[in-house]
């Protein structure tokens, strides 16, 4: 792993913050000619807000109108199916349905309809009857009032996503600093030096983008903040993968001024959740699971779904978005200071992504000089999802280590070497799904253990997810 005393180079960039949208802006700003570093304080990439939400690849239909966060969702939407198949990362063209549950939410769908055409997803289809609905979901509960489809909501995988992002910055030359905080800085008129737990790095342009400590960041760096992040909590319930069967659609309810409501959906992954929730709180780490709030969320599931009742729950789990006092997203370019704040960004974050990159690309493209890269590599991450090829389907995949998941002891080995190796347990996680199918590594922790022995910063005897 890389340290920062490794390494006395002047960076054009530093990047602070490894989830998504760090990875994502990295990825950028490398293709764009830049000698970029990305600063991940935790152990491996997306240990942060980035690493629970609800997987999906959203279009922008309800998103404020005019809003900064409309726009990188549009653009990062784009982006996304353009370059996806090229990094060998999944889309599943599912579809969603809004659905009205009473006489006031079926009031409201019109309205939506016509932000949704002003967003520019214009193929929104007019309010469905309850007939029409249950034809498209013969599952669904039959007391919806109404509905309309937005048929380019799609699913995909949240976790290889950005790691084909920063591996591919890490291939064209980028940096990645794990288990590296960033607990100052200053900037000299030319050039910043970051003061962080593996030492000083050295940049001419910073760039923060730390997720739910980015307001923290923002004072370390400039003195100041703009904005207070106030995380908010969202619980899901994961159902085993027969419950997979009961939904063919994204099944979204009518979003209100704080949420986007409790979706139910399948997953790439072949399982079926529900979530998230929406709690405010004050701390910035722990995202605590609540057996009350878990076993509400169920019965909400069974609401919309009510063969749900009789389904296995596989999994539960919980992340942290970063919600600010704001609506939208706190991006801002600081003049004279060769920085840009990257904040604020909540739900919307894995759809956003390549689009916010884009925007912070504009933003700073006219402080430096350089070309973009001619001739980029491409890698290939490996495919998690059930619909494509699996590594359990190759020769030589030196046998199935998780039975429940189907994942590889070559998959495994694969994950803790290459360029972006598994820092800890829940990184080798995210690349493989090791562990986290219906037995949730009872039956796999052992072999995993002497697999990953010496191989991982915190042994598996002593890591805690």
């Amino acid at each position: 792993m890389v340290r920062a005393q490794d390494t006395d180079d002047l960076f054009d960039a530093a990047v602070i913050g490894g989830g998504v949208i760090g990875c994502a802006i990295a990825r950028r700003l490398t293709l764009e000619g830049w000698r970029t570093v990305l600063i991940e304080k935790a152990a491996d990439i997306l240990d942060g807000a980035s690493k629970g939400n609800s997987a999906i690849l959203h279009t922008g239909f309800d998103a404020p109108e005019g809003s900064v966060e409309q726009a990188c969702i549009v653009e990062g939407y784009a982006e996304y199916r353009a370059i996806h198949e090229r990094l060998n990362l999944p889309l599943d063209e599912a579809g969603a349905l809004v659905i009205a549950w009473t006489d006031a939410e079926a009031a409201s769908l019109p309205a939506l309809i016509a932000q949704a055409r002003t967003n520019g997803v214009t193929d929104v289809s007019p309010p469905l009857t309850p007939a029409q609905v249950l034809a498209l979901e013969p599952n669904l509960n039959p007391s919806l009032r109404s509905a309309f489809r937005v048929p380019r909501e799609s699913l995909i995988d949240p976790w290889s996503a950005p790691l084909a992002y920063i591996l591919q910055a890490v291939e064209n030359g980028a940096v990645l600093l794990r288990g590296t905080e960033v607990t100052g800085g200053a900037f000299d008129g030319s050039e910043w030096r970051l003061e962080t737990t593996s030492g000083v790095v050295r940049a001419r342009v910073a760039i923060n983008c730390a997720g739910n400590w980015g307001d923290v960041v923002d004072e370390r760096l400039f003195g100041a903040r703009d904005f207070t992040l106030r995380p908010r909590k969202g619980q899901f319930v994961v159902y085993d993968k027969p419950a997979s069967r009961l939904a063919r659609h994204i099944l979204l309810p009518v979003p209100n001024k704080i949420t986007k409501g409790v979706v139910v959906c399948r997953t790439v992954f072949g399982n079926l959740l529900v979530g998230p929730t929406a709690e405010d709180q004050d701390d910035r780490e722990a995202a605590t699971l609540v057996p009350e709030t878990l076993e509400a969320l169920k019965r909400r599931g069974a609401e919309i779904l009510p063969a749900l009742a009789r389904e296995e729950v596989t999994a539960i789990y919980a992340g942290l978005r970063p919600a600010t006092e704001f609506k939208d997203y706190r991006i801002k370019a600081h003049e004279g200071r060769n920085a840009v704040t990257v904040g604020g960004i909540r739900s919307t974050g894995l759809s956003s992504a390549l689009g916010t990159a884009a925007h912070v690309w504009r933003l700073c493209a006219g402080l430096l000089d350089r070309a973009a890269l001619p001739d980029p590599l491409w890698p290939r991450v490996p495919n998690l999802a059930e619909a494509l090829p699996r590594g359990w389907q190759a020769p030589d995949n030196g046998g199935i280590l998780c039975h429940c998941e189907r994942v590889t002891r070559a998959e495994v080995e694969a994950a803790l070497s290459g360029p972006v190796p598994a820092g800890s347990l829940a990184g080798l996680k995210r690349r493989t799904r090791v562990t986290m199918g219906r037995c949730q590594g009872n039956w796999c922790a052992a072999t995993l253990a002497q697999v990953t022995r010496g191989r991982l910063p915190c042994p598996m005897a002593e890591a805690v997810e």
